[in-house]
């Protein structure tokens, strides 16, 4: 097997991009000179114009570096979509840059080496300051994630998306697997993996630890593993199927974020979890070093300051409008939120909001998390506490950690390389029983 090209969806449906050509870059037989273009999607296909001059009208326009060395500006790029960090940015990517009609818009997708793919992702993911050994153990993960995807293997569908009626109960399980995209490999953003270009690729560190990992991935009973990782677990990783498909990876079970659990287990008993995620357990991911946080989370990162533990408080009225408006059902005002099951992590897999009007059962874990707030809570392990006010019935919830939880936690992971720890330790940690192995 030789190093994949990939396809990544930088920006999608768009009616118009503008880039800037920092060096030269081919345009069919023509070169064009550093300066910026505009793309604009015309009647099904794509126009490339520039200072007003149309280069070039086709349903794909590739512009293709005319050395090593080039690269280009992508303007006004979506960042973290759909997240509460959700923002624009100007940033700039090595490669070539194809423009593909769609229906009436076009996407814009960034054709590069997985290898220099891998080494925006390790540094966009977490910062390129890192120590050694968690961007070795993040290179690895993420080349193995990759790799699955493209096998096509790891691809479990989105569960079931319409509600079911029994009663006065709407019952929903809805997971969201990794984007199975039609025109591209993968998406540059936390659907997929943070992808950010060269210019998060700042330390010789994060080049050197994809140079000394190159083609390594976790293998488990010969196939290359469906590697998963989230922010901060909150002192336990979660299993695979607690957050997608029902089926097992046995690599991708609960861990202790710690060399061994110091509270009761399993945390999927309502007593232990509520113990747990009310309590503030020692844990890798348990750390309050600013100055260690600064270091080892990308900037985008930085405004989130609680999240081994957290807090936030929302309104009977605010869930029954996120719960009209995101999943159709009108429940009248919310008067309990009552846990159902979980994980053993201690997240909740399933829910029961009991309204005016009726019941909604919620699974899995993501959409728990996405319908009791404007975009998503930090995670679904959580308890709830009501409250009643002048303002009327609230609901104050106390959580555990940041992201679904299954394997890596990048945070625990960071610190465990901070004390120490190299990468083969980490990755041994979080995915028992895979080895590693090189493809390439």
């Amino acid at each position: 097997m030789s190093e994949p090209t990939l396809r990544v969806g930088l920006a999608q449906d768009r009616s118009d991009v503008k880039l800037s050509l920092q060096a030269p870059f081919r345009l069919g037989d023509r070169v064009l000179e550093p300066g910026i273009v505009e793309a604009r999607a015309e009647a099904g296909r794509v126009s490339l114009l520039s200072a007003g001059e149309e280069l070039q009208r086709s349903t794909r326009i590739i512009l293709q570096p005319a050395g090593e060395a080039s690269t280009f500006v992508l303007h006004d790029m979506t960042v973290g979509v759909d997240f509460h960090w959700e923002h624009e940015q100007d940033l700039v990517f090595a490669g070539s840059a194809s423009l593909d009609a769609h229906n009436n818009t076009f996407h814009v997708v960034n054709e590069v080496g997985l290898e220099t793919y891998l080494q925006s992702v390790i540094s966009s993911e977490m910062s390129a300051r890192c120590p050694p050994a968690l961007l070795e153990a993040h290179a690895i993960i993420s080349r193995s994630w990759l790799l699955a995807q493209l096998r096509g293997s790891a691809r479990q569908g989105d569960g079931p998306p319409e509600p079911e009626t029994v009663g006065d109960t709407t019952r929903i399980v809805r997971w969201y697997d990794r984007e199975d995209h039609q025109h591209f490999d993968v998406c540059a953003d936390d659907h997929c993996q943070r992808y950010q270009g060269v210019s998060r690729t700042t330390t010789e560190a994060a080049r050197l630890a994809v140079q000394k990992t190159r083609g390594v991935v976790l293998s488990y009973g010969g196939e290359v593993c469906d590697a998963r990782f989230s922010k901060a677990c909150g002192g336990m990783t979660e299993r695979f199927s607690s957050a997608w498909a029902d089926v097992e990876m046995p690599y991708l079970q609960a861990v202790a974020d710690a060399p061994q659990a110091s509270w009761p287990l399993p945390l999927s008993d309502e007593a232990n979890a509520t113990a747990f995620i009310l309590g503030a357990p020692p844990a890798y991911c348990n750390t309050h070093d600013r100055a260690l946080l600064d270091q080892i989370l990308p900037e985008l990162d930085h405004a989130t300051t609680e999240f081994f533990r957290w807090e936030t408080t929302v309104s009977s009225e605010q869930v029954r409008g996120w719960v009209k408006d995101k999943i159709g059902v009108d429940l009248g005002p919310i008067t309990a939120i009552r846990p159902l099951a979980r994980g053993p992590s201690g997240r909740l897999i399933r829910l029961e909001l009991i309204g005016a009007q009726g019941r909604l059962e919620l699974g899995k874990e993501l959409e728990i998390r996405r319908v009791l707030s404007p975009s998503h809570l930090y995670s679904s392990a959580f308890v709830v506490r009501p409250e009643e006010g002048p303002a009327g019935l609230r609901f104050h919830l106390r959580g555990a950690g940041w992201g679904h939880g299954v394997g890596l936690c990048q945070i625990g992971a960071a610190v465990m390389a901070d004390q120490g720890h190299v990468h083969t330790e980490i990755l041994a940690h979080y995915f028992r029983g895979a080895t590693l192995e090189r493809r390439y």
